[in-house]
């Protein structure tokens, strides 16, 4: 009954950073209840605790991603499991490595195997990094200004460090140990885990009280949040309709007094699927988008596209592409940029969602979702989108801007992309209605407060049903609209060129934990082989 209640009380505190603003702190002490379960296990002499941890695990995600579900009820459950499954793993592993290392060895061990897993979990095609330890401060970001230089995994790292020194301070004096070591061991031990708790705390709130905002230039910025319900914009609502909204939103946020001052008018992302990308102006959204632009001088639009890509020949341009007519087609879902002349500036989206937009290891499955599609009667049960291969920046005049479409928003070593291309400001456009009035969509919104943090950069947030919103370079959320209302927002965004120290070196936290994995698992392989004498 012990170890189920702590293996309860732990995914409770893991689950609740991620559900109530300003609990990041919960975080910091979650683990130990599961730690002092293993604990205990051991001591009573139990060989199974598998079921203990994966139960801890499946409740914490379902708990913070049980959203997922109101989009795809499949989906939902398989992320809720697999994600699971992989967490299990890693404890499964870290208790394997008690059999051959001793002291403190298996915990650091513990430590550098889940944040080398997080790591490597934001590159592989199957991607779900949604539940990455430090993503726990996306609500308590005057906590973690130090992001700068260690990225999101440094989050989590400290999450470790603190779970594990209070473990250890609380294990030794359950145990008597603590009253065996003498008065310096006793004092350094418990100096040392109150540094470790408080002092990223205290260095935060020093960088943030000193950080100034750069601002080489403005670029102001008008967010249009149209409120479209997307079963119904993609199934009955004309596109003509869903346009003029946009429009008259934009109408109502320009001023009276009509100059010719730059401005960038920003759209959520998927707004049209009537943009054919090799001749993007004869799209009827697009035409209509610059007639409006033409009658205001000076404005630009950025916005969202399910694009197609239309490729001449017998032979397909990748393997994800679709046969139309006597060639074929590949899907993109883009950010467009255009004014009132011809043509427009694309980005495709990289980081693409698994089922719905992506077909994983595509060699492999597209020929078996092929051969279901062909069983079933129906057009495929998988997407077959293709982004690009690294970020790119748009231009609005000279002002370089990197778009982050929706789910790329999560990947904080991804978006140090775009400063790296030159962006100096950030456009985030997202449809986060698929999931309900849930905490995925507030979720979502306070992991681009990570991002502003880890590359100094304003960001601009427009999302199709909300939160649309104004962050700043120190994560703070400077003005937002509503949920579920149409809404227009007006802001500037101060630009910047400098690069981070997590922008020039990416993430040293996750390179070095997977290091120091690699030779603890060496470690553990040559122990198991090795007879002990």
């Amino acid at each position: 009954m012990f170890m189920l209640a702590a293996c309860t009380l732990s995914a409770v505190l893991l689950s609740i950073p991620w559900l109530v603003p300003h609990t990041g702190a919960l975080a910091l002490v979650a683990f130990v209840p599961l730690l002092f379960a293993d604990y205990a296990c051991d001591a009573m002499g139990a060989r199974r605790f598998f079921p203990y941890h994966f139960y801890t695990f499946v409740l914490w995600n379902t708990l913070t991603t049980f959203w997922v579900c109101n989009a795809t009820v499949g989906g939902g459950i398989f992320a809720i499991l697999a994600n699971s499954a992989q967490m299990s793993l890693v404890w499964a592993l870290f208790r394997l490595s008690k059999r051959r290392l001793s002291g403190v060895v298996p915990y650091i061990f513990l430590a550098a195997m889940w944040i080398a897993w997080e790591a490597r979990y934001f590159d592989v095609e199957i991607s779900w990094p949604w539940l990455v330890l430090g993503n726990a401060f996306a609500a308590s970001t005057r906590s973690i200004q130090w992001y700068e230089y260690t990225g999101t995994l440094g989050g989590s790292l400290w999450i470790w460090l603190t779970n594990l020194g209070i473990f250890g301070l609380l294990s030794s004096l359950a145990s008597g140990r603590w009253y065996g070591w003498n008065r310096v061991a006793r004092s350094c031990s418990f100096i040392a885990v109150v540094l470790v708790l408080a002092g990223p705390l205290v260095l935060s709130k020093r960088i943030y009280d000193r950080y100034v905002p750069v601002s080489e230039g403005k670029l102001d910025v008008l967010i249009a949040q149209p409120n479209l319900d997307p079963y119904e914009k993609f199934e009955s609502l004309p596109q003509s309709a869903q346009t003029e909204r946009l429009l008259s939103l934009y109408e109502k946020g320009l001023s009276a007094s009509e100059d010719s001052s730059e401005v960038l008018l920003l759209a959520p992302e998927t707004f049209t699927s009537d943009v054919v990308l090799n001749r993007v102006d004869s799209s009827a959204t697009v035409r209509r988008f610059k007639r409006f632009l033409s009658s205001h001088p000076g404005k630009s639009m950025l916005f969202g596209a399910s694009a197609v890509e239309l490729y001449d020949g017998a032979q397909a341009p990748s393997l994800c592409a679709r046969p139309y007519g006597d060639g074929w087609y590949v899907s993109r879902n883009c950010a467009m940029l255009i004014d009132s002349l011809p043509g427009a500036q694309t980005f495709y989206k990289s980081k693409l969602v698994v089922g719905v937009e992506l077909t994983p290891y595509p060699r492999i499955f597209v020929p078996v979702d092929n051969f279901l599609s062909d069983l079933f009667g129906l057009y495929s049960l998988m997407g077959r989108c293709e982004g690009q291969d690294k970020p790119s920046v748009l231009y609005c005049g000279d002002v370089p801007i990197g778009t982050a479409i929706c789910y790329e928003s999560v990947y904080g070593e991804y978006c140090t992309g775009y400063v790296k291309a030159g962006a100096e400001a950030i456009a985030v456009i997202t449809n986060d209605a698929w999931w309900g009035d849930t905490p995925g969509y507030r979720q979502h919104m306070s992991y681009s407060r990570l991002r502003a943090i880890e590359l100094r950069r304003d960001i601009a947030r427009c999302a199709n049903t909300g939160i649309s919103c104004f962050i700043n370079q120190r994560g703070d959320v400077v003005s937002s609209t509503p949920w579920w209302e149409q809404a227009v927002l007006e802001g500037s965004l101060d630009l910047n060129s400098r690069q981070t120290f997590f922008v020039r070196n990416g993430d040293m936290v996750g390179r070095i934990s997977t290091l120091v994995f690699l030779l603890l698992a060496v470690l553990l392989v040559v122990r198991f082989i090795v007879p002990r004498r």
